[in-house]
């Protein structure tokens, strides 16, 4: 059987993530090797993400090695991955979610969220986050932060800002959520958030079908709703848009909002399914709030990029 080529990232939970998914073909008898590529989104660690035309750019990279078969398949965190992918790759996996939540990983102490009122320093390069963030707490400022987890993780160390936010499963996969650290349970995270993808060239049946047996179906549905609501309202991971959808055994529960940049509106929508007819969930969620005001912030947001 011919070995497997993964095309990773280098940075330190990138190669955690294409590892796992090395270990998990190992289990399934299938032989794969590391390939090392660098992104356009960890070059240029300056620009806030927002301001890069982001689409895909933790992914085009590797898109490139795959489509002119340098690899056979790229893994990537799936909150990265625009919603529309490349001509000629496919989603051939999606692993079992980890913690969808953001977290705040704080300098001193908390004090400060208790009072919304009160003025305070948050760093983050997501404009999701800061939206969210700006709508509960009006008064703080927002710092761009851009890097790596560990580069970002001493940024916060080095600086006087009162803390940053991070997604929870960057941190915990990698061993590195510092104790100074809560769940913001209150804010909804970005599309397939904590998922890992697996991706392949849609001409390559054999691959596709040996890394399909790894796939996890609830976290596939999941992910799913949550990348079908990003894409029906605009698109990208430049747009302050936030989706979750969970399984109970019956049924599957979505969340879902866009907030405006500067956190003054926001619009929110919640609906449930039984998960037999929950597969176009997040098209109906999103074709429901475009009947709201929610359509003027979008088109809003839309004509100021």
């Amino acid at each position: 059987m011919a070995i497997i080529k993964i095309g990773t990232r280098e940075s330190q939970l990138a190669v955690w993530q294409a590892t796992l998914v090395q270990t998990i073909l190992a289990q399934h008898q299938v032989k794969s090797e590391l390939h090392y590529i660098k992104s356009d989104g960890d070059i240029d660690l300056i620009t806030p993400l927002y301001a890069l035309g982001v689409q895909g750019v933790f992914t085009k990279t590797l898109d490139a090695a795959l489509l002119s078969k340098k690899i056979d398949i790229a893994v990537h965190s799936m909150k990265d991955v625009p919603t529309q992918l490349a001509k000629g790759i496919v989603q051939a996996a999606v692993l079992p979610r980890a913690s969808f939540n953001d977290i705040l990983v704080y300098k001193n102490d908390t004090n400060f969220l208790e009072n919304t009122q009160l003025p305070a320093v948050i760093a983050t390069s997501s404009i999701r986050r800061k939206a969210q963030w700006l709508h509960r707490y009006p008064n703080h400022t927002i710092e761009n932060l851009r890097g790596n987890v560990n580069t970002r993780l001493q940024k916060v160390a080095n600086s006087q800002w009162h803390g940053a936010i991070f997604a929870a499963a960057g941190l915990e996969r990698i061993y590195l959520r510092p104790e100074k650290s809560i769940d913001l349970t209150w804010m909804l995270p970005a599309p397939a958030q904590g998922a890992i993808m697996v991706v392949c060239r849609e001409e390559d049946i054999a691959t596709y079908q040996m890394i399909n047996a790894i796939n996890d179906v609830p976290t596939e549905l999941c992910t799913k709703i949550e990348r079908d609501f990003l894409q029906a309202l605009m698109g990208g991971c430049s747009t302050p848009i936030s989706a979750l959808a969970t399984c109970t055994d019956k049924e599957v529960i979505f969340k879902g909002n866009i907030t405006a940049t500067d956190g003054k509106l926001q619009y929110n929508i919640e609906k449930r399914a039984a998960i037999n007819l929950a597969k176009n969930l997040g098209f109906e969620a999103a074709n429901e709030l475009l009947l709201t005001d929610a359509k003027m912030l979008i088109e809003s947001i839309k004509n100021a990029k």
